[in-house]
């Protein structure tokens, strides 16, 4: 299996969506996609997305009717792209008041798209993802960051403009680039967990990638940041889109000489060396939990765990619980 293949199991990744880049210079269409009955908006209020309340939850995309003068308020409506058969749209609606219009609020509850993505389809969970980072990005640029003036969106929502003609500069979304990594020794792996995780839930490691760093070097950094283990050989996995707010998680296989763990800086509530038998017996007990399978951090160590082991990880008591972790 290549790199494009295991990204594409990950949560959040690989819908077939086409963003027409080119499409986002030409206002006149856009504004006619804005008002044609077959397009649809994502709504979003206070970062949360709008999904049904019966049964399990689904995602409310709203037809132009349904949006009604909201969109008047919005603080921002993005272009997204198309599937062929409709244009998508994400529409950021203005959370100063304690809930949303309420004709949209009649339609659904707004909620967490963490705390539900393991239930969704793979189609709904990334563009959804798509609405909500983009959503988040116009939040935080609506000032100009070179003189502090108000921005203006262009290009159908892709870049915010210093409306000061003395400046003029151009804002442009940014992600946060994050590595992932299972770190292994033979047949142990170097899980980790924060105080905050559910009780029993350990996963694998990962920071944010700093200025002037290589993505290999991130690795090796965070590891012994976080557990004193010296990282000797890394190989790039796969990515996944994780916009809490705004990261790409990019994911590493690595390996380490199996030594004792400090956790020097406190980042971590505890972190060890999990054989495959001690995760197998942990998750039939019940006294040990990983993150769901949506996240790039089950695939890291059901690669891991599944290459030697005669049990898949995911035939095993309590993986597809929902809980989701970074």
């Amino acid at each position: 299996m290549d790199h494009y293949e295991r990204s594409s199991l990950n949560g959040f990744s690989m819908y077939s969506i086409d963003r027409i880049h080119l499409k986002r210079k030409d206002e006149k269409w856009i504004r006619e996609q804005m008002e044609a009955s077959n397009s649809r908006f994502i709504p979003l209020w206070q970062t949360k997305n709008l999904f049904s309340e019966e049964g399990n939850p689904r995602p409310v995309l709203l037809s132009r009717a349904h949006l009604g003068d909201a969109i008047e308020l919005a603080e921002s409506v993005t272009l997204l792209g198309e599937d062929g058969e409709r244009v998508y749209f994400a529409v950021d609606l203005p959370d100063r008041e304690d809930s949303p219009p309420s004709h949209i609020a009649g339609l659904g509850k707004f909620q967490d798209l963490r705390r539900v993505s393991a239930m969704l389809g793979r189609r709904d969970g990334a563009l959804l993802a798509y609405a909500r980072a983009i959503a988040h990005w116009h939040r935080r640029n609506r000032f100009c960051g070179d003189c502090g003036s108000p921005t203006a969106t262009a290009l159908g929502g892709h870049v915010r403009v210093c409306t000061n003609p003395d400046c003029g500069q151009q804002h442009f979304p940014r992600t946060d680039p994050a590595i992932i990594v299972l770190v292994s020794s033979g047949e142990y792996c170097l899980l980790g967990r924060q105080t905050v995780w559910p009780q029993h839930m350990y996963s694998t490691l990962a920071g944010f990638v700093e200025p002037g760093e290589t993505l290999e070097s991130a690795v090796v950094r965070e590891v012994m940041e976080e557990t004193g283990i010296e990282v000797t050989r890394a190989n790039y996995h796969s990515s996944q889109p994780w916009p809490f707010p705004s990261s790409i998680m990019l994911g590493f296989m690595a390996e380490a000489v199996k030594a004792p763990v400090r956790l020097d800086d406190n980042e971590l509530e505890d972190a060890g060396w999990f054989s495959r038998r001690d995760i197998e017996k942990g998750l039939r007990a019940g006294t040990f939990r990983l993150p769901t399978p949506l996240s790039i951090a089950y695939r890291l160590i059901e690669d891991w765990f599944d290459a030697e082991g005669t049990t898949p990880l995911k035939s095993l008591p309590g993986i597809n619980e929902q809980i989701v972790s970074r």
